[in-house]
């Protein structure tokens, strides 16, 4: 549906040199108060970026800035070649110049109009003949149709975002901007929106911006993701890659990453492109980290689904395993998965210990005899062993 996309050729301002696909919107923003900001990033037509961190990161205020609703003190954002804030050139569009359909968190629907009305009210530009067919296609393109009539009191949490959702793509807009938009939906409906947003974006081919604090709504809807801390951006990319490659042990630990330890580089296997590393006495193979030469303290991660539990007395397969020991400190049944905390000591010449934590299915710690206070051990996957630089230490 390329009728989505409005290319405003009446707006005479610079252009950027931004025209392919893969930087169709781009945003550089500085600022120091209200919210301090230090962003770049860039979302391409028929990509979901995700904007996860925690409250205060700036992710709402970011938002507000590509739509022009707030203005950085230091910024530029382009679209499909047209340049809609350059504060060096004093370039700042307003917000109806801007080609943004915007939901914000809570629909901001008018109350005294009906759903058809709220759509219809965001259709001036069209001849008023034409405005009731554009809404019924909208009706029908978010799912909502038979419901025009309504109220927003008259509508579930759900279909109030739809018709928010309807009056956002009315504009025929070039972005979409979507904050925190199945936060008040029930768990049911909200997946249920999230089979449908994925399902419209491959529809209407536009870049996506979407804010929210779930970490598995952002791995699942989106082609990338940019973390966020007290306003700045600290990592880009693939969902995978964030949680599987962190930047850091501070990236880690906004995407929620549990098994984080100190270790040191003691080398490179030479039959193998494999770092070798020293933690708690043992000598773990990870991934080929070169950035880390022998004797570089640094910190490392291994997710829990990449750690495997061994059969008691069931010796282990070799240290490409990364075979090591503990005693089980934690275990919480959820369910059909049982949530495990290992208190790892180190070996004879180490007196540390740290906590390793992993989950599996509960009838496989049923099986394998799991139990608080007694010995297990586990494997700790070399490949998705990820070694980063370390956190500065405070003098």
């Amino acid at each position: 549906m390329t009728g989505l996309v409005s290319r405003t050729n009446d707006v005479e301002c610079a252009l950027s040199s931004v025209s392919d696909d893969t930087h169709y919107l781009r945003v550089r923003l500085r600022q120091e108060r209200p919210i301090p900001l230090d962003v770049e990033l860039d979302c391409g037509r028929g990509e979901l970026l995700a904007l996860v961190g925690p409250s205060g990161s700036g992710k709402t205020t970011i938002l507000r800035c590509i739509a022009g609703l707030h203005r950085a003190e230091q910024g530029f954002i382009a679209c499909d070649g047209t340049t809609w804030l350059d504060t060096g050139h004093g370039i700042n569009l307003p917000p109806q110049r801007r080609s943004v359909g915007f939901v914000p968190q809570h629909y901001a629907l008018f109350p005294h109009l009906t759903a058809e009305a709220n759509v219809r009210f965001a259709l001036g530009r069209l001849p008023r003949s034409r405005r009731a067919v554009r809404a019924n296609e909208l009706f029908a393109l978010v799912n909502l149709s038979g419901l025009e009539g309504r109220n927003p009191a008259e509508l579930s949490g759900g279909q109030q975002q739809r018709v928010a959702l309807a009056r956002a793509l009315a504009r025929d807009p070039a972005v979409l901007l979507l904050d925190e938009p199945f936060s008040a939906v029930d768990q049911v409906t909200r997946r249920k929106m999230q089979r449908e947003l994925a399902q419209l974006r491959e529809r209407i081919r536009l870049p996506i911006i979407l804010v929210t604090h779930d970490l598995d709504e952002a791995v699942s809807l989106a082609n990338r993701m940019v973390v966020l801390h007290r306003g700045r951006s600290l990592q880009a990319g693939s969902p995978a890659e964030v949680m599987s490659r962190p930047r850091d042990a501070e990236v880690a630990r906004l995407v929620d990453q549990q098994n984080l330890f100190q270790g040191e580089v003691i080398g490179r296997r030479s039959d193998s492109d494999r770092t070798l590393l020293r933690w708690l006495g043992y000598t773990l193979e990870a991934r080929l980290a070169p950035a880390f030469p022998a004797g570089s303290q640094v910190d490392w991660l291994v997710p829990p689904c990449s750690v495997v539990l061994h059969r008691q007395h069931r010796s282990s397969r070799g240290d490409h395993w990364n075979s090591v020991r503990g005693t089980v400190a934690e275990m919480l049944v959820l369910g059909g998965t049982a949530e495990i905390l290992v208190r790892v000591k180190g070996t004879v010449n180490c007196d540390a210990v740290d906590l390793l934590a992993f989950s599996v299915p509960t009838r496989t710690a049923m099986r394998y005899g799991v139990a608080v206070g007694k010995p297990i051990t586990v494997s700790l996957l070399a490949d998705d062993l990820h070694i980063m630089p370390p956190t500065t230490r405070q003098a």
